[in-house]
């Protein structure tokens, strides 16, 4: 395909991603740059949270977008571009996720739907640094024990901010099995966060500053 000239950002900002999908399916390189300039933000936000390191995530990215320039003809636009994005970058982060298998997360949902900062989930210490280091280790520790159903839903639905629906979009699971999921990826993350907690506040404090001789 070549690279229709003339066409430069300021004539693909108004355009939807409908329109860009078609001038691209046409043969329009510069539209699906505008795609990929539109989206690249999320996407990158996803597969960083999914695999928790930037540079897996920037050739997660690279990827995800390379799979979508290769599949364009068969998006068929029953569900949105970003969704049919989506989809395909947590197909990559998964296969990736296999090797890597590290997922930062700050922040889920309750049941109600309202954030737990996880400030609040443990018992706050701000003079100690390291605490705070070590949660952010803990929950990557925690997220790798649950099921990549699990992570990717909780992901999806409470750190991306993805309605029921968009997820199961996403996912290509009823939107039923999304809600019942996320409850039950809930309540497993809850337990073994809570589990980490009893265990550190069991073990002996480290020391400020580091070990003492």
């Amino acid at each position: 395909m070549k690279r229709v000239e003339g066409m430069g950002q300021r004539a693909t900002n108004h355009l939807s991603d409908d329109e860009l999908v078609r001038q691209a399916k046409a043969g329009d390189l510069t539209a699906f740059d505008a795609l990929v300039a539109r989206h690249y933000e999320q996407v990158f936000a996803l597969a960083f949270h999914l695999l928790g390191n930037a540079d897996d995530a920037a050739d997660a990215t690279q990827e995800a977008f390379l799979k979508a320039f290769e599949r364009l003809s068969q998006f068929r636009g029953d569900a949105a571009f970003s969704t049919w994005l989506y989809r395909i970058t947590v197909n990559v982060c998964h296969d990736w996720h296999r090797r890597r298998q590290s997922v930062p997360f700050s922040q889920l949902s309750d049941e109600e739907g309202e954030a737990v900062s996880w400030a609040e989930a443990t018992e706050p210490d701000p003079e100690e640094e390291w605490q705070r280091r070590e949660r952010r280790e803990a929950v990557q520790k925690v997220l790798q024990q649950l099921p990549d159903d699990f992570r990717q839903v909780l992901i999806l639905c409470d750190l991306q901010g993805l309605t029921y629906a968009e997820a199961a979009k996403v996912l290509g699971v009823p939107e039923g099995t999304v809600k019942s999921r996320l409850h039950r990826a809930r309540h497993a993350f809850k337990d073994l966060w809570e589990r980490w907690h009893r265990e550190r506040m069991a073990s002996p404090k480290r020391p400020k500053g580091g070990d003492q001789r």
